[in-house]
């Protein structure tokens, strides 16, 4: 097995880790763009998300999300390797909905063997629970091999099932077939969606905000036991936290409640509540 050695964790802000995380583990974060009312941000810079989700019912023109430039991921590679670095695990969301994998990909191009582009099939804490456990198996030493492993092990196991207020945003995204074929805005439907290796699922539509909690949670409990769990919000953390106090679990990691970034909210919009959960293999 390969020795893992000065590995350095690089990822972008889709994938919702706390900062005290984040700097605890080292992890580099590449913030995504976000283009709202003629002005571009870099995800969590200049805007905040309670802010951005106020804002969102009311602007007239939709915003916008895109991937960082090559050349970013390019001098942040660079960075890491004259810092001493040997070898680059960088985690990504899926190809299929955004353009960072491939903007991280076309970088690594530059690089030989030495960046390893991973493709996580899944947003906010879906991919951050992948990055955190390379963290950790970093910090504890494992072989690269293992390490490797370990990522692919959460990718298959890890759920995102997510409860929408609104049929809207997604409909307005265009990345999901189904949603634009969907009138559910005009019938007040509540779509419960799951991510599952880049692929945004209809799990069911309710009517009320209450039955779809309800829903949520039968999913959760239908996963059996579990290793990490995030209660995900779009500007809803009160109901986030009454969910999380419901659930009433005993877990071996401290649950996480995160407002998700701006650059997945401009395809859900506010007042969404979620789960992002580790179950245990």
């Amino acid at each position: 097995m390969t020795a893992l050695k000065n590995i350095s964790l690089v990822t972008d802000s889709t994938a919702d880790i706390p900062e005290e995380l984040r700097q605890r583990h080292g992890i580099l974060v590449i913030p995504a763009i976000l283009n709202l009312g003629g002005a571009s941000y870099e995800d969590g810079n200049g805007l905040t998300r309670e802010e951005f989700y106020k804002r969102l019912p009311e602007l007239s023109t939709p915003p916008t999300t895109a991937a960082p430039s090559v050349g970013s991921f390019i001098e942040r590679y660079e960075q890491l390797f004259k810092a001493g670095a040997a070898y680059i695990l960088s985690i990504h969301p899926p190809e299929r909905l955004s353009g960072i994998f491939n903007a991280a990909r076309l970088a690594a191009e530059q690089f030989g063997e030495r960046v390893r582009v991973i493709d996580s099939g899944q947003i906010t804490l879906g991919l951050g629970f992948q990055v955190l456990a390379a963290a950790e198996a970093i910090a504890r030493g494992a072989h690269l091999d293992d390490l490797l492993h370990l990522v692919e092990s959460i990718k298959g196991r890890v759920r995102v099932v997510a409860l929408l207020d609104t049929m809207t945003y997604l409909r307005r995204s265009g990345r999901v077939s189904w949603a634009k074929a969907m009138v559910g805005e005009l019938l007040n439907i509540k779509p419960l969606v799951e991510l599952r290796f880049g692929i945004i699922e209809r799990l069911a539509q309710v009517r009320t905000r209450t039955q779809g909690i309800q829903r949520l949670t039968e999913s959760l409990h239908s996963w059996g036991p579990l290793e990490r769990l995030a209660v995900l919000h779009t500007n809803a953390e009160s109901a986030a936290r009454q969910l999380l106090a419901d659930l009433k679990l005993q877990l071996p990691e401290p649950p996480l409640v995160v407002n998700v970034t701006t650059i997945i909210g401009t395809h859900t919009g506010p007042n969404g509540l979620g789960l992002a959960a580790v179950p245990v293999q």
